[in-house]
């Protein structure tokens, strides 16, 4: 009998274990692998280097809001394994400063200027985050292939410094509930775009002013039917 409680012991840390490191580092070809046909790449979605590209919003009975671009870059930042992302200026940084009014349960918002597109099927989406060591959420808000809206949590912003958030993106369990990336029904327009972010705030910490910044918003996605489309065959977009 103690054989079977330790037993079951070991196994109940073993998956505890790997459900801890699903969440922090999710795999990305594991997500939806449901095929051994795969063809994942990790693609630069946005860097965070225009002018108007993205904005910020709070509601006016919480505070003020504003962003803006500044020079600087994580210094842990890997490059991108693509040499044509990799000719692109990379250089800045979106910084946000949140000014609350009074302590409350708030959030306020970083959307993207128009949603972002990604093709393929996407694994897993990443961004460079500088949270002020806030106990604050940091929610990712997309748009499937169908136009409905989701959230994703990616992380806690209680750390110091420029800290890496990844998130994976549930595949759909049937092809018709959850985040939808593709259907046979309709044109191969790509499946997921990224609208922009969420912060939920802490209720005791938020006051005063608060900063954060991003960069190197990426993806990692399956281009696989994208890849193998033989030369001859028609574009569905019509």
């Amino acid at each position: 009998m103690k054989k079977i409680i330790v037993a079951f012991m070991a196994l109940a840390v073993a998956t505890a274990g790997a459900f801890a490191q699903s969440l922090s580092d999710p795999d990305a070809s594991n997500i939806g692998n449901d095929s051994a046909r795969q063809a994942l790449r990790e693609v630069s979605v946005d860097r965070f280097e225009r002018e108007g590209s993205w904005s910020v919003h709070i509601s006016s009975d919480y505070g003020v809001i504003s962003g803006r671009l500044f020079e600087g870059s994580p210094a842990a930042k890997d490059p991108l394994d693509d040499a044509g992302s990799q000719e692109l200026e990379d250089t800045r940084v979106f910084g946000v400063k949140t000014e609350f009014f009074r302590r409350g349960v708030n959030s306020f918002y970083i959307k993207a200027a128009r949603p972002i597109a990604i093709e393929g099927i996407t694994k897993t989406v990443s961004v460079w985050v500088c949270g002020r060591n806030m106990g604050h959420d940091l929610w990712l808000l997309v748009q499937d292939y169908n136009g409905h809206n989701f959230e994703i949590w990616m992380g806690n912003l209680e750390f110091s410094g420029w800290k890496k958030l990844t998130t994976a993106i549930p595949p759909s369990p049937d092809g018709v509930h959850g985040i939808v990336q593709s259907s046979v029904y309709y044109g191969n327009k790509p499946g997921l775009r990224i609208v922009g972010f969420r912060v939920d705030c802490n209720p005791e910490e938020a006051q005063g002013s608060y900063y954060m910044y991003f960069d190197d918003l990426r993806a990692v996605t399956d281009l696989y039917d994208l890849e193998n489309r033989d030369p001859d065959d028609m574009d569905d977009a019509w």
